[in-house]
Order: C-alpha cells, then sequence, then structure tokens
C-alpha cells in the first residue's frame, strides 16, 4: 500500500469516528415508536425551523394587558390567581387579595398580599413566551388569536417573581424550571400550547425539549 493511499484511508477512518461520535452524543432523536397521546408525539407534529426576527414585536400585539375572555367579570391575571392560589380572599368577588401559592417552577410557598409593593411577588407566566411565539409563527395570527394566545389558561401559570423574571422570553433550549421534578410537565405544556397556535420550534428548542422528555417518554400530551 502505498504512503499516499494509507494516509487516505487513516482520514477515512478518522471520519468514520467523528461521525460515530457525533451519533452518540449530539441531537436526541425521537424513539422509532412513538406512543399517541405523548408529550413526544405532540412534539414530533410541530414544525423544526429557525426563529423569525423579532422585527414588531410589541406585547400591544397580543392585546392591551389581560382580557376578560369568558365574560366572567375577571380579568385573567385574576382568573389564574384564583385557579393556582390556595386559602384566596377576593374583593369585590374577582380581585384576589391574599392567598397561598405553592410555586410550580421552585416548590417554594409563597403568601401573597394584594398591593403596590407585594403584588409582584406572584405573577402570570406565558409558558411560551409572547416574545417567542412572535418569533415562531404568532406574526402570522390574527390580533384575535393572539389576544387568545396571551389569555389562554393552558399557556399560564401563577409562579414565583423572581422567578418569571429570571425566564424572560427564554424558550427551553435557554430556561427550565429550577425543579428538575415539574420539567417534563412544563416541557408538555410548551409543547401543547405551540400545536394549539399553530407555532414552530427551532432545532435547538426541539431538541432540548427531546432531552427533557427522555426522562419521562410515556408523559401524557398536556
Amino acid at each position: 500500500m502505498s504512503r499516499r493511499l494509507r494516509a487516505l484511508v487513516v482520514v477515512l477512518l478518522a471520519a468514520v469516528v467523528v461521525l460515530g461520535v457525533q451519533a452518540l452524543v449530539g441531537s436526541p432523536s425521537a424513539p422509532a415508536s412513538v406512543p399517541d397521546g405523548t408529550a413526544v408525539a405532540q412534539l414530533e407534529t410541530l414544525p423544526v425551523k429557525g426563529r423569525a426576527p423579532q422585527t414588531g414585536y410589541e406585547r400591544e400585539e397580543f392585546g392591551d394587558g389581560w382580557a376578560d375572555l369568558d365574560w366572567n367579570g375577571c380579568d385573567t391575571r385574576n382568573d389564574v390567581l384564583a385557579r393556582d392560589l390556595v386559602e384566596e380572599t377576593l374583593v369585590d368577588g374577582c380581585r384576589v387579595a391574599t392567598g397561598v401559592l405553592l410555586d410550580p417552577y421552585t416548590g417554594r410557598t409563597i403568601h401573597f398580599v394584594r398591593g403596590e409593593e407585594t403584588s409582584a411577588d406572584v405573577q402570570i407566566d406565558h409558558v411560551v413566551s409572547l416574545s417567542n411565539a412572535w418569533q415562531t409563527g404568532a406574526q402570522q395570527l390574527s390580533e384575535t388569536e393572539r389576544i387568545a394566545f396571551a389569555n389562554d389558561p393552558l399557556n399560564l401559570l401563577a409562579v414565583a417573581g423572581e422567578v418569571n423574571a429570571g425566564k424572560g422570553d427564554g424558550d427551553a433550549a435557554t430556561w427550565l424550571p429550577p425543579l428538575r421534578s415539574v420539567r417534563c410537565d412544563y416541557v408538555a405544556r410548551q409543547i401543547a400550547v405551540k400545536a394549539e397556535y399553530d407555532l414552530w420550534v427551532t432545532p435547538p428548542e426541539h431538541d432540548a425539549m427531546l432531552r427533557v422528555l427522555d426522562g419521562c417518554p410515556g408523559h401524557p400530551a398536556a
């Protein structure tokens, strides 16, 4: 075997080794057979493509604050507080004045008191942030659909204010709840929201979701 041929063989073998390592440690892939009704199965129905520009994004594109889409006389923030807090007390039969939250992202107990300096202790998180939605398909939604998205109980959780601030507009590739035991629920909810509103996931977002769900492959869709 000539020196040149030996060198070519070495290069080819090295390439095979590199590809093999990438296959082992690279992007996760869904199981060959995914049971229906699982979060993994729903994830695989979402388009995967790059993030669109944030150009044109404003909070007002999703409505002017909290709405009252169920016509019960209470805005969405108070509806979610009433749903997620316990031992709550109400003002005027609608506004939540006090209550106790078991923060779903940290497991901490937070005693909520309505007031200028205390209301922000508990905030309402858009599980799929408005900015992320805007960059993954919501630009194509109608104004009515975007308002529905911003006020959809499926996409809303009462959480600790500082944790919500730390999340910002992060997706699953850049932020996950500190409490590991709720990450499957969290990711499954994000997937369900994106499926409901025909949004897509970016490649890093898809892979991060799949890594979480690898630890709970039978987790049901939200």
